[in-house]
């Protein structure tokens, strides 16, 4: 996930080590976190890789020098390619992944980010079921993990609400007609 997020922080603009910290720090912090002990070595890599190169470098506070990176085609093409796919992996850090690939959606074409929210949906009622199966199987008198229990479900039930209305929304665009800004006449 980190790899996906820096990608695609660094394709929307050109970063160094410190400014992609304080990024993914502000736009993903509740779906990840990163320390500075992940982040230049994650830069080396894909560096090494040829999925980003360094832009300029310049001299930041204390005299150190900073690199400033920009992303490369192959890196754009990585970077779809990350944002496309589907690991497998537990509940928790899809969901985490979901909400990333989201922070990105604008950067994707309309069917792509159809794909991407019909899975995610699919996904969540494929937790529910397992969930509502698990619920008859192990019912417990413990009010603390009976509420436990109801807040999952509530938080799965409203997350499946908003994808269904982001759903309708990306349909609703995609089927709108596109109006090209007129030029005021001179």
């Amino acid at each position: 996930m980190l790899e996906l997020s820096a990608l695609g922080l660094i394709q929307r603009e050109p970063l160094h080590g410190y400014k992609l910290k304080q990024q993914l720090e502000l736009f993903m912090g509740s779906c990840m976190t990163a320390n500075y002990g992940a982040i230049y070595p994650l830069l080396k890599r894909l560096e090494e890789k040829g999925l980003i190169v360094v832009l300029a470098e310049e001299t930041g506070e204390g005299g150190c020098g900073r690199k400033i990176y920009r992303i490369t085609e192959e890196g754009r093409d990585r970077w779809r390619e990350q944002m496309l796919e589907h690991p497998k992996e537990s509940w928790v850090k899809s969901r985490s992944r979901f909400l990333i690939k989201f922070f990105f959606f604008s950067d994707l074409e309309t069917a792509e980010r159809l794909k991407l929210l019909e899975h995610r949906l699919m996904v969540c009622k494929l937790r529910q079921e397992y969930l509502d199966g698990e619920e008859r199987e192990n019912m417990t008198d413990d009010r603390y993990q009976i509420a436990a229990w109801q807040r999952a479900k509530s938080m799965l039930a409203s997350e499946m609400e908003w994808l269904r209305e982001q759903l309708a929304i990306e349909v609703r665009g995609a089927n709108k007609p596109r109006i090209l800004a007129q030029r005021p006449n001179c």
